[in-house]
């Protein structure tokens, strides 16, 4: 939002919605990708400026957002199958398994902490998941064996999936690139 300000010299409150739609415009003229990101951003910000003002959206005339309608990419049971069979250690298998089995997020699973696995009820607790809400997922037969067979192998101590040690070695979770680079490597 700095840009039409600084484009312009002023403050884009002070502009007419023409000028602001001409900005608009050249932002998306640009480069196709780059300038659909400062189009989106710079929209954003001015509906943010207008809020905090008290002022009306249709103050400015701006634009709509439309949102992308992608369907979710869905991997069929072999391709599963076949990413989850390509690790080669334990602990990557299982990182994948558990992403893929509890449906995840990278950020989700470098949380999970030993006491958050409920084996006898079949179910694992998110703490503090996307939107800082706990839920319960189901764990399958096969992925509480394989669960206990890393635990017993890899003995770790708090965190279900540990890292390198924080430069004060504080934290030693598993780093969300670290579960980035085991689905890379998968693929």
């Amino acid at each position: 939002m700095a840009g039409i300000a600084l484009h312009f010299g002023r403050s884009p409150l002070s502009l007419e919605s023409e000028e602001v739609l001409d900005y608009l415009y050249s932002l998306q003229q640009r480069s196709p990708t780059a300038s659909q990101t400062s189009f989106k951003h710079t929209v954003f910000g001015l509906r943010f400026l207008l809020k905090s003002e008290g002022l009306p959206y249709n103050h400015l005339q701006l634009p709509s957002i439309q949102k992308d309608s992608k369907l979710p990419v869905v991997l069929s049971k072999e391709e599963v199958w076949r990413l989850l069979r390509s690790p080669h250690l334990l602990k990557h298998k299982l990182l994948l398994g558990v992403l893929n089995g509890c449906g995840l997020r990278c950020f989700e699973v470098c949380n999970v902490r030993l006491r958050d696995l409920d084996f006898d009820r079949k179910r694992l607790h998110v703490v503090q998941g996307k939107g800082k809400k706990d839920r319960y997922l189901p764990l399958s037969e096969h992925l509480i064996r394989g669960l206990q067979s890393y635990i017993a192998s890899e003995k770790p101590q708090d965190w279900l999936f540990n890292g390198q040690p924080d430069v004060d070695g504080s934290d030693s979770r598993y780093s969300h690139r670290g579960v980035q680079w085991a689905v890379k490597q998968a693929e």
